[in-house]
Order: structure tokens, then sequence, then C-alpha cells
């Protein structure tokens, strides 16, 4: 597949969206676009075939042609900064050669595809240098179950496994958590929405406040809030008539991704593991979205100096191709043989892919520079946020990041925090992908707009995305 230079997408971006300029990408592609098949001819027949479950489509309505570093181009031929990267599974962005190469020699040495739970060197090699990326506390006594090809998958294995080792029954959850949409993994999960029309969720789940600065659930905000989320939940594990059985575990995000983009602060997990610790109970971590060096570490639990009991990987671990895994302590390592499977565990493309992005990060520190590059991104929100009073909250880690828009024009609460706006969040994200970015939303009612551009982009690139975020406000007409 041939696609032009980076230099010359990042040209395009700079005319007018839709221009004629913008179809020059498909110039030597992958044929040529015509009037008649266009995003609006594959978006019909999405509509006419596919689950009304989807999801996407209703709020980046394109069809995806091709892709190259942190561009996609769609079937009209119009390029765009992909802020969204598989939901943070592109670390390194779109066909990065390392990763291209290393799925062109598993094809060129006629490994098989998957193999079940059979080992091959090939995933050898990928358990290595996984392990080789953890602290060494926890790599030296870890064992690692392979899952299906989705994190919600590895989700569903870990509370199998805590509850095996355990014998109890009970998991402790947090508000504005997800950790997927399978029946378990829903359970889990704060968002309303999806569970409301499925009964017989997980039972014995208990949802626990999380430290939400901007929306304090105490109404404190800062220290104050996150020191009395640690009060309610010591003192809710210490009382015996607190209507919680013994729990099997604690799960949560060290930040939460859908939920908002909220950052745990590092002295709340701290606590947290003192206190999960202290009444032996199982910490599991999800970093699904947060591993492989998207917060500015290679993975988010290391801001705060912790280590889990269970942690859960997927996205970026498999390269950008389905991959999950669960790795935790051997002392949890009490299921009989069976206990969990898989078809597509044994995904050896995905094994190979996800060698190569761990040595890739890991090498060339993109975890630093996610951090650098994340720091000036906030940066230039934050000037954005001088000038137009709906940009409530700007936060984040790394190079995920979240902007709570709200209605600029009601009246603040005692913390300072407006009332979230879902649909001046959905024009914002509607106009930014006129202007070529393309942005998802997530948080309460939808109001945070979100940043997951892949682990390579560069000074210029940030430049961009925060000017064209900007234009695009000015494209809906806010005033400050």
């Amino acid at each position: 597949m041939k696609i032009v230079s980076l230099e010359a997408e990042c040209a395009l971006n700079e005319g007018v969206p839709g221009d004629a300029e913008s179809t020059a990408l498909s110039a030597g592609g992958v044929g040529q676009v015509t009037e008649a098949v266009d995003n609006g001819h594959y978006l019909r027949r999405q509509a006419a075939i596919e689950s009304n479950a989807r999801s996407y489509p209703r709020r980046l309505p394109i069809a995806l042609r091709r892709a190259q570093g942190i561009y996609l181009e769609d079937a009209s031929g119009k390029s765009y900064i992909d802020c969204l990267s598989g939901a943070g599974a592109l670390a390194l962005g779109h066909y990065h050669s390392v990763v291209t190469e290393a799925i062109e020699r598993v094809l060129a040495d006629r490994i098989p595809f998957q193999t079940l739970d059979l080992t091959t060197p090939i995933k050898d090699c990928f358990v290595e240098e996984l392990f080789s990326t953890l602290p060494k506390e926890f790599a030296n006594h870890a064992r690692i179950q392979f899952c299906g090809p989705s994190g919600a998958d590895a989700v569903e294995a870990a509370i199998k496994l805590v509850k095996t080792a355990t014998g109890r029954r009970s998991i402790l959850a947090f508000h504005g958590a997800y950790h997927g949409m399978t029946h378990g993994a829903l359970g889990l999960t704060g968002e309303l929405g999806p569970k409301l029309a499925v009964s017989g969720l997980m039972a014995d789940v208990h949802f626990l406040p999380f430290p939400y600065a901007y929306r304090c659930p105490f109404n404190l905000g800062g220290e104050a809030g996150w020191r009395a989320s640690l009060h309610y939940i010591e003192r809710l594990l210490d009382d015996s008539n607190s209507g919680i059985a013994s729990p099997a575990a604690m799960i949560l995000e060290a930040v939460q991704g859908e939920g908002g983009v909220i950052p745990a602060p590092d002295e709340w997990l701290w606590e947290i593991r003192r206190i999960t610790r202290e009444r032996g109970i199982p910490l599991i971590v999800d970093e699904v979205q947060t591993g492989v060096g998207r917060t500015g570490t290679m993975y988010a639990f290391e801001h705060a100096a912790i280590l889990p009991d269970v942690l859960v990987l997927s996205k970026a671990v498999g390269g950008g191709l389905p991959l999950s895994v669960v790795v935790y302590h051997e002392s949890f390592d009490c299921w009989q043989p069976g206990a969990h499977a898989g078809t597509f565990r044994g995904n050896q493309l995905a094994m190979a892919a996800g060698t190569a992005t761990l040595q890739f990060v890991k090498d060339n520190r993109l975890h630093v520079h996610a951090a650098t590059m994340g720091e000036r991104l906030m940066g230039h929100l934050r000037q954005l946020q001088q000038d137009f009073l709906c940009l409530g909250d700007v936060r984040g880690r790394g190079l995920m990041i979240g902007v709570e828009i709200v209605d600029a024009q009601a009246e603040p609460d005692r913390l300072g925090a407006r009332p979230p706006c879902r649909e001046l969040a959905r024009r914002i994200q509607r106009a930014c992908l006129g202007h070529g970015l393309i942005l998802e939303l997530g948080g309460r009612q939808g109001c945070v707009v979100r940043f997951l551009p892949p682990l390579i982009v560069t000074k210029g690139d940030v430049d961009k995305i925060a000017a064209i975020f900007g234009k695009s406000l000015d494209a809906v007409g806010i005033s400050g």
C-alpha cells in the first residue's frame, strides 16, 4: 500500500476540510475514490446490515480506507489526525515499521496464526519482553494467563482467578469505572446505560467513591476529597454491619478512561494499596487502556510506586492486534487446568506485534516522550480554557487527556464546577471531525472530550492538534 509522506499529509490538513487538496492522499493508493463510493455509501450499507449496538459511527460518521502514522483517510479521500488510536490500542500509530516487519516475519516463517495455549518461540519472546517492562519485584514472582482477544475477557479471567484463590465472592469496584461489556465486566462498570436492559449481572459487586476532584462526591475537592474517600472505604471494610461479605478483590483503574480521564492521586493509590494489603484483599489494576507508556510511565500504577496483585492488560500490549493477558502474583496460581480458556489466546501475529511494540516503547523511552507531549498538549488546552469558559476542566496523565465540557452560562457549584453539557460536547466533536481531527467523548453524560493520540506524536503534531481543536471551538460559535 502506497501512502504519501507524513510531511505531505501534514500539509493536506492545513487546507479547508473537504477541499480538493484533501483528496490528494488517494493518488497512487488503493484504487481511486469515486463520487458513488464514498463515506455515505458504506455508512448506509453498515446501517442496513450491522447491529443497532454500533456506537462509534453514530458520532464519527466516516468509513475508513487506509492509514499511516497518526493519520487516517476516509473513503472520500479526506485525511484526519487520529486522536482515538483504536481506543488506545495503537501505541505506535498505524503501520509502524517495527510492527509491520514483525508481522511479515511471522508470515515468512509460516508460523501458525493460532496455537491455543501451546507454546512457541514467539510466545516465549513475548513473555520475556513483557516481564522486562514490569517492576522487577512484581515480575520476579509473576505468572501469566493468556486470555481471549479483548480486555473484557482478561477482566473476567482476573475475577475468576481471585474468587478461586480466596474462596470469597464480593468484588469492590468504583464509581466511574469501565472494565468491559461482557456480562461480568459490565457488572463492574459504573456507567448505567448499558446495564439497564440486562438483568442478572454479576452479584456482590459494591461500588466505592473514586476521587474526582472536579466533581468531588463528598463536595470537598482537593486533598480533603480524596482523604474522605479513603476514610469512607476503610471504615466500610471494618464495619461488621456494612452488608458486604469479605471481598475477593478490589478492581480499579489508576486513570479512569471511559469514565472521563480521571487520574487517581498518587497518595490515594498508595493508601488504597495499604488498606487492601492490611486486610488481605487482592488488588486488581486494570491497565487495558493505560498500559505500555500511555500515561508517562510504562504502567500507570508506577506513578504511585505500588504493586498490584493482579494486572490486566490488552490493547497496546498486542501492538494493535487482538491480545489480552492477566499477570498476577504466583501465590494466586491455584486454579485447575482448563479453568480459563479461549480459542484465540494463542494469536502469534499479536504476540509478535506486541513484542516489537514493547521493545520500541522501552528502548526509545516513549513513556517519557508521552509525558512531555502530554504536558505540551495540556498546556495548549489550558490556554484555550482561558478563552472558552465551556472548557470546565483539563486533566490527564501523559497522552491520556480529557477536557470536560460544561454549560458556561450556568452558575458554578461551591467547588467551581458548572453542569456538564453533552450537546455542546457533541457539537465540538463534530466540528473537530469536520476540521480533520478524530476525538472521542466519555465521562459523565458523555461530556468529556478525550485525547488519545499515538505515542509517536511530535511537538508539531501536538501543536496542530491543539490548533484544530481551537479552530473547532471557534467554528461552534462558543463565546468566552
